[in-house]
């Protein structure tokens, strides 16, 4: 897409893992981007609003003072509530997940704390001069809508849609599974998996024709051997079953199956 400016910007883009996989991600617009830091700073306003009483009483001891906490106090929370819920959410705030924009590293590796600290701590340079005019300049000259924090950082901030329920027709067509005729396994499993090992179980699985092989073999075999280590399995469930089968055998009864005797019910 090209801007008024003559920009060739990009709604999309296609980051490869150190993995091999391959992913493509939609850009947050700035709009978007302006909505979620609206949102942030109202829940910082209202945080620090809350502090603020307590700074104040430092004017009884002295005015210059309570000034002087007051502004570092409020760039410690503003920063530190940024900083806090990016490295621990993974990219999120509460602005960004109510806006289901996420930050993500632009190689497509693990998001780093120093990579959180730098974009955050320039947000204070994409603020200037006035209204964020450097930060929504920047990110309206790059192809990539990146502020100056973020072409510092190596960062990105994508919008993630939601996600599509599972697809049985992502198993494939197989239609043996060895965890059938063995429903006390099956109750385990379904008690002893998580619903986010579950997901990252079937994700796995609807991607893994983007996966280099070596990526492939070895994100299966890890699979595998979690779920064999949640619980016991008899002879003949797990014998001559190649890893990725067995993930998708359990993701099969995990899901599939519960679904059809939900319907049928």
């Amino acid at each position: 897409m090209s801007g008024a400016n003559g920009i060739e910007r990009l709604d999309t883009i296609r980051v490869r893992t150190p993995e091999g996989a391959v992913f493509s991600h939609r850009l947050a617009s700035p709009v978007m981007r302006m909505l979620a830091l609206l949102a942030d700073w109202m829940i910082v306003s209202a945080g620090w609003g809350i502090v603020s009483v307590a700074i104040s009483l430092l004017a009884l001891v002295s005015v210059d003072a309570m000034r002087a906490v007051s502004v570092i106090g409020y760039f410690v929370v503003s920063q530190g509530y940024s900083i806090f819920f990016e490295w621990r959410w993974r990219g999120l705030t509460p602005g960004k997940r109510m806006l289901r924009l996420r930050v993500i590293d632009e190689r497509g590796l693990r998001l780093s704390l120093w990579q959180v600290v730098l974009r955050n701590l320039l947000r204070a340079i994409d603020a200037l001069p006035l209204g964020y005019f450097a930060g929504g300049a920047t990110a309206l000259l790059s192809r990539r809508c990146q502020r100056l924090g973020d072409l510092a950082a190596g960062t990105l901030v994508i919008w993630e849609a939601p996600e599509p329920a599972p697809d049985p027709a992502l198993l494939g067509s197989e239609k043996y599974n060895t965890l059938r005729g063995h429903a006390p396994v099956v109750a385990r499993l379904r008690q002893a998996v998580s619903p986010g090992e579950a997901r990252v179980a079937w994700l796995a699985l609807a991607r893994r024709d983007k996966l280099d092989d070596a990526a492939r073999v070895e994100l299966f075999a890890d699979l595998a051997d979690h779920f064999k280590s949640l619980t016991d399995f008899p002879e003949g469930v797990t014998d001559g079953v190649s890893n990725e089968q067995f993930v998708r055998n359990v993701v099969d009864v995990l899901f599939v199956e519960r679904r059809s005797s939900g319907a049928a019910r």
